[in-house]
């Protein structure tokens, strides 16, 4: 009867080892697919700030109110240590004050504006941004964001029109 159990135990933790190690293969690979490399910059202040614009971008187009307003206040103190970003701080702080979602969407094409034009500047020391443009946002005159990834995101539809542009240049 010891014996028995002994086998019964055995082959039970084997089966136990190899689904964690089946389970934690599977994590890893669709980790590295889902998650584009972030960019680096030679400049740490102007790399924090992009970062933040990022998860403003990402709340945007999953129409996340709290993870809105969280990123664009998070933006407005990255971009105080940034030189030459003051254009770009007060469009986030525009942001940050923008009192529903129409609001801040209306806000972020000025601040992606302003981001753009800081980020042309800054050096990339590693990664690809892409500056992504959607022809119907801000009344159908246009408006570009950045992304880490080609696959368009559209933070100025969210659910409505989440594909909705294209990619018109790369910054590397």
């Amino acid at each position: 009867m010891k014996k028995f159990i002994l086998l019964v135990s055995l082959a039970l933790g084997s089966l136990g080892a190899y689904a964690q190690h089946v389970h934690g293969s599977n994590d890893h690979k669709n980790t590295e697919e889902m998650s584009p490399m972030a960019p680096m910059f030679k400049d740490q202040a102007i790399g924090n700030a992009y970062s933040k614009y990022i998860e403003l971008k990402n709340g945007l187009v999953t129409s996340d109110a709290l993870k809105i307003n969280d990123a664009a206040a998070l933006l407005v103190l990255a971009l105080q240590d940034v030189n030459d970003g003051g254009k770009v701080l007060y469009e986030a702080r525009m942001v940050s004050k923008a009192k529903n979602l129409e609001e801040q969407r209306k806000m972020f094409a000025s601040l992606s504006n302003e981001m753009v034009a800081l980020i042309k500047n800054a050096k990339l020391s590693m990664g690809t941004i892409y500056v992504d443009f959607c022809p119907m946002a801000n009344n159908s005159t246009g408006a570009y964001w950045l992304s880490n990834e080609m696959a368009i995101a559209n933070p100025y539809f969210g659910s409505k029109m989440p594909t909705c542009g294209s990619v018109k240049e790369k910054i590397e």
